[in-house]
Parts: structure tokens; C-alpha cells; sequence
């Protein structure tokens, strides 16, 4: 009878199907995971706009007065660094307060990411706030600008560390980038200006 060799052709075929259902769900073999790459030092600019939300969330009129980088490791690197430190003030309530990013957790209250330190009383007097538009050129930018002019002493100090700070002084008419070769102002004996809304050399200073 026909309907009996139909059923006797599906009941031939029907192993094949529950082994390839079978197939179909067995379990994905996962690719190994790569492993993560280390956390790469980022320029001024970046850590400030890594800070900025959360100046915003403290202050809405929050302004910046100053970033500073924050040296870590011992590799030099052209414009940047591990961690940056950024002053904002609040001219509504006179309250300062300092925000950083950094890449690792580190000694010296410096936490991975971003993290806001305590309010604190500012002399209006003592800080000069700046627009954040005012910064157009990065510490990158800034430190090519810098080396342009910094050639022999560059040749001499090969191995120096460089530290960078960004601030409106009334020395110039614009926020200016200072590429410090040494650990901070007070310990350079060498640094160079450089005009954050051009781009520009501005000046030494020894």
C-alpha cells in the first residue's frame, strides 16, 4: 500500500534528522580570550573631558582654573601621562574643588578612573578661570611645539622627565600650555610656553 511505504520512507529518515537537531544544539565551542591590553597614558585634553561630567554634577557654573599632569611610570611620553589632575572652581559658591583621572590605581589618593577629591575656600584673587573653548590645542601638540625649539637641550637631557601644566597667567593673553622638563616648576631649570589656543611657541623659561 502507498501510505505504508510513506511511513515506512519518514520512519528511514527520521535518525537523520534527530541527529543533525542533535548537532544543531549542542554547545558553541568560546575562543580563547586575548588578553587585555595594559592601560595606555592619554593627553591633557582627554583626561579633562574624562573629567568633566563630574564637575559639572558638583557645579554647574564649575570652571577650569588649571590640569596638571601626574607622572607615574618611568617611560617618557610625548605629551602624555598616566594621570592628570584638574582644578575647578565654582564662582557662584567660591568653592574650589580638584578632580583626576587616572589609568591604574595608584599611591598618593590617586584612583583608577575618575575621582573627585573635598571642596575647598578659593581667592578669587590667587586663580584665573578660563573658557573651556580655550583649549584648542592638546599636550601632545603642545610638546611638539616645545621640542621644535628644545632641540639641544633635548640632545643633552635625552632622558628627563617631562611634566605639563595648563593655566591662564597674566603673563600671556591666552591660556598657555608650560612643557616642564623635571618634576614640577620649582624643580626645572628648563621649560617652554606654548599658546593653547594657537598652538604657538610662546617663550622659555630657565
Amino acid at each position: 500500500m502507498e501510505w505504508m511505504r510513506n511511513l515506512s520512507r519518514l520512519t528511514a529518515t527520521l535518525p537523520v534528522f534527530l541527529i543533525l537537531a542533535a548537532c544543531s544544539d549542542a554547545p558553541k565551542t568560546e575562543k580563547a580570550k586575548e588578553p587585555e591590553k595594559p592601560p595606555e597614558p592619554v593627553t591633557g585634553r582627554v583626561a579633562f573631558q574624562r573629567v568633566y561630567p563630574q564637575a559639572r554634577a558638583w557645579a554647574l557654573d564649575a570652571t577650569p582654573v588649571s590640569i596638571r599632569s601626574v607622572r607615574l611610570s618611568a617611560k617618557p611620553e610625548k605629551g602624555k601621562a598616566d594621570a592628570w589632575e584638574v582644578v575647578f572652581v565654582s564662582p557662584s559658591s567660591g568653592k574650589s574643588k580638584t578632580f583626576t583621572y587616572s589609568i591604574v590605581e595608584a599611591e598618593g589618593n590617586l584612583h583608577q578612573g575618575v575621582f573627585g577629591g573635598i571642596e575647598e575656600d578659593y581667592s578669587r584673587s590667587s586663580v584665573i578661570p578660563f573658557p573651556l573653548a580655550a583649549i584648542r590645542f592638546d599636550s601632545d601638540q603642545a610638546y611638539d611645539a616645545a621640542a621644535e625649539k628644545s632641540a639641544d637641550y633635548i640632545k643633552k637631557n635625552p632622558d628627563k622627565r617631562i611634566s605639563y601644566m595648563l593655566e591662564q597667567t597674566r603673563k600671556f593673553p591666552d591660556v598657555t600650555w608650560r612643557v616642564i622638563w623635571g618634576e614640577s616648576v620649582g624643580s626645572s631649570n628648563y621649560s617652554v610656553y606654548v599658546d593653547a589656543s594657537t598652538g604657538k611657541y610662546l617663550e622659555k623659561a630657565f
